[in-house]
């Protein structure tokens, strides 16, 4: 599962796409409308670059089954 993005905390600024590693978050719009999507999901290394850089905390990762240790 990827990281998901809440629109409605977001700001657009950018700085997922900027640290991401993996290259997977993308923004898209126009200046002043943009938005980060995942272009490339299945290939998240759910990392937390962007959720921790994320100045408006509008990220949050959803761990698959797999990665959970229990």
């Amino acid at each position: 599962m990827p990281v998901t993005f809440d629109l409605a905390l977001c700001d657009g600024c950018g700085k997922c796409s900027d640290v991401c590693p993996g290259d997977v978050i993308y923004m898209s719009g126009s200046i002043g409308e943009r938005q980060p999507f995942n272009r490339y999901a299945d290939e998240c290394w759910h990392c937390g670059s962007c959720r921790q850089d994320c100045p408006q905390n509008a990220i949050s990762i959803a761990f698959p089954p797999d990665m959970i240790c229990v």
